[in-house]
C-alpha cells in the first residue's frame, strides 16, 4: 500500500463524530483545526494540556477522561490517534480498520489509514500540501511548501485570477508610512488582484511597480482644479471605475481614517451604492517615531501619548486642536503634516505652559532609504527646520521620549 500515492480530499465533519485520543501537543495543535470545521469531537485521555483543557472547559470538545478502550471508535466518521501508549495506538488503529474509519496516527504514519497534510489558509482558499509516498515523508519540506504558498497568496507575488464575475467594490488600503513591506498582508493581496489603483503621494510607491501591465494607476496627486476638486475628483473616479465592474483598490498613505480623508471617500463610495472595504494601515504617527528609535510611550517617562495635524497654524480660526490644553500634558505630543507651522506651534505651547527645553524629534521620509532624524528643542525647533531644511514629509516628536532611546547617529 505504501507503494501508491495517498489521495487528497477534503473531509467535511460538521455535525460528526470525531475521536481524539491523547491530549497532549499533538491534540493540541490539530483540535482547532477541527473545532473551526464544526465537527463533534471526543477526546478520550486521562489527561489534557492546559490549552486542551481550556477547550474542554468552554464546551468546544467533549472529554472523557480515561485512557482508550475498545469500542471508543465506534460510529466515528475520523479518528486523530496520538496517545503516548504505542500498544494502545496499535489496537485503537487496528480497531479503526474493522470499523473503516479513516484515521491518522501521530507515531506512525505508516500504519496510519489517512494522513494529515500542512495546511494554510488565504481568505476562503485551504492550501493542503501533501506528501505522495509514506516513503521519505519530509514534514518540514511539505510545510516549507505549504508557507511559500500561502505567503505569495497573501503578499500578491502569486496571483490566481478570478474567473467568476466580481461584485463592482473599492479597497480603501491604508499602504502605511512608506515602506513597502509595511503594507498588511491583505492590502498587498488586494492590491495585487486590482484592475484599477488610485494611489497617493505618500502611499508606498516601489508597490506601483510590481503591478501588471494592464493595471491602471491613476496618480491622486495630480488630479486637477485644486485640493478640495481633487479630493471630488478622487470620489468621481472610485465611483466611476468601480460601476465599470472593476477591481479598484484606493492606496493611500499611512492609515486612511488618521487624517486621510478616508471617511469622505467612504461616504461617497456608499451614496452610490458601491461596497468598500477598508483595509487599516500602519499609522506614520506611531510606526514613523519607532523606526527613528523613539517610543511614542515609556515607562515612567509617557503614560500617554497625542496625535494632533498640524496643517493649520495654532491661531488660525480653522484650527480644530486645544493648543492650551496640549501644553499642559505630559505625555508624548505627535504632530503630522507640520512642518512649516512648527515654530508657531511650537511658541504656542511654550507659551501656555511647556518648557521650552522640551526635546523635539522631526524625521523626515520616515521608514524609507531617505529617512534622517533631527532633534531640536521647542526653543530652537523653528532656526533648526529652516537651517536643517526639514520638508515635509516629516513626523515630530515633541516630549521626553525622544531622549529615552539612543543618540541619533550624526
Amino acid at each position: 500500500m505504501a507503494e501508491h500515492p495517498a489521495y487528497p480530499v477534503g473531509l467535511r465533519l460538521s455535525g460528526r463524530r470525531v475521536v481524539v485520543l491523547g491530549g497532549g501537543q499533538v491534540a493540541q495543535r490539530r483540535l482547532p483545526a477541527l473545532i473551526a470545521a464544526g465537527a463533534d469531537i471526543v477526546l478520550v485521555s486521562p489527561e489534557a494540556t492546559a490549552s486542551v483543557e481550556a477547550m474542554a472547559d468552554a464546551g468546544e470538545i467533549t472529554w472523557v477522561r480515561r485512557g482508550y478502550e475498545d469500542g471508543d471508535l465506534a460510529a466515528a466518521w475520523y479518528a486523530l490517534i496520538a496517545t503516548s501508549d504505542p500498544a494502545a495506538n496499535t489496537a485503537a488503529s487496528a480497531e479503526a480498520e474493522r470499523h473503516r474509519v479513516w484515521c491518522v496516527r501521530s507515531d506512525d504514519a505508516d500504519q496510519a489509514t489517512a494522513w494529515t497534510p500542512a495546511t494554510g489558509h488565504s481568505e476562503g482558499v485551504t492550501v493542503a500540501v501533501l506528501t505522495t509516498h509514506a516513503r521519505g515523508r519530509d514534514p518540514r519540506h511539505t510545510a516549507a511548501i505549504r508557507d511559500a504558498v500561502v505567503e505569495g497568496l497573501r503578499d500578491g507575488t502569486l496571483v490566481a485570477p478570478h474567473h467568476r464575475t466580481r461584485t463592482p467594490g473599492v479597497a480603501l488600503v491604508g499602504g502605511g508610512p512608506g515602506d513597502p513591506d509595511l503594507i498588511t498582508v491583505r492590502g498587498r493581496r488586494l492590491l495585487a488582484e486590482a484592475d484599477v489603483v488610485i494611489a497617493d503621494r505618500l502611499g508606498p510607491r516601489d508597490l506601483l511597480a510590481e503591478l501588471p501591465p494592464h493595471v491602471e494607476v491613476i496618480d491622486a496627486a495630480k488630479i486637477p482644479y485644486g485640493r478640495y476638486m481633487a479630493q471630488e475628483a478622487i470620489n468621481n473616479a472610485l465611483v466611476e471605475h468601480a460601476k465599470q465592474g472593476k477591481a479598484v483598490v484606493r492606496l493611500k498613505g499611512g492609515d486612511p481614517f488618521v487624517f486621510g480623508r478616508g471617511m469622505e471617500e467612504v461616504q461617497a463610495l456608499a451614496e452610490a451604492g458601491i461596497p468598500c472595504t477598508v483595509v487599516p494601515g500602519i499609522s506614520s504617527s506611531i510606526s514613523v517615531p519607532g523606526a527613528a528609535g523613539i517610543p511614542v510611550t515609556h515607562r515612567g517617562v509617557a503614560h500617554e501619548f497625542t496625535v494632533v495635524s498640524g496643517h493649520v497654524a495654532p491661531d488660525d480660526e480653522r484650527s480644530l486642536v486645544d493648543w492650551p490644553s496640549l501644553a499642559k500634558l505630559t505625555g508624548t505630543l505627535v504632530v503630522l503634516m507640520g512642518v512649516d507651522k512648527i515654530g508657531k506651534i511650537a511658541e504656542t505651547l511654550v507659551a501656555h505652559g511647556r518648557s521650552p527645553g522640551t526635546p523635539v524629534a522631526l524625521v523626515q521620509e520616515g521608514t524609507t532609504a531617505a529617512q534622517r532624524r533631527v532633534d531640536a528643542t521647542l526653543a530652537t525647533v523653528a532656526e533648526t527646520v529652516r537651517a536643517e531644511d526639514v520638508k515635509p514629509p516629516a513626523v515630530i516628536v515633541i516630549g521626553e521620549v525622544v531622549r529615552v532611546g539612543p543618540a541619533p547617529s550624526a
